[in-house]
């Protein structure tokens, strides 16, 4: 149930919160949308107005960018939790990666936050936020992709 007092429909795209800068961001995402026959997630960049909006209505840091997030509805998910409710979701066998959600949350944590401390030394980084590739433009929220659960988020220009 959403606050509104409307229903949470599974079906809606969740969106991944993602850096923008980030290489290994960068190629999770095209990963996730060769592997997401059903179009279940819509992607946004943390440091876009739409992602910094996101991020604010359930009182995120702006300055976080080490954190993945998915938003599915009204419900926010974070680090390993995003990450493994990813896989659940993905075509072909990855969404038996999900079974890693029975590791405590702090074990799976750990490993999340080495690799996101470290990502740009291991994977390098952009200056400017990477447009996406044409066949990705539709399911970013920056050039046109629009969830159900952002309707009232406004984006100044």
């Amino acid at each position: 149930m959403r606050m509104d007092g409307t229903k949470l429909n599974k079906d809606e795209p969740a969106v991944l919160l993602i850096d923008g800068q980030c290489l290994l961001c960068n190629r999770i995402t095209h990963f996730v949308a060769k592997r997401d026959k059903a179009r279940a997630f819509q992607f946004a960049m943390l440091q876009s107005p739409i992602g910094q909006q996101l991020l604010i209505k359930e009182n995120f840091p702006l300055d976080d960018i080490d954190t993945f997030v998915m938003v599915q509805g009204e419900q926010y998910y974070t680090k390993s939790d995003a990450a493994l409710r990813v896989f659940r979701k993905l075509d072909g066998w990855w969404r038996i990666l999900y079974l890693f959600i029975v590791v405590p949350p702090a074990w799976r944590n750990l490993v999340y936050d080495i690799i996101a401390r470290n990502r740009y030394r291991m994977f390098g980084r952009t200056d400017v936020c990477l447009l996406p590739t044409p066949e990705l433009m539709g399911r970013f929220m920056e050039y046109g992709a629009q969830a159900v659960n952002t309707e009232e988020i406004t984006v100044e220009k």
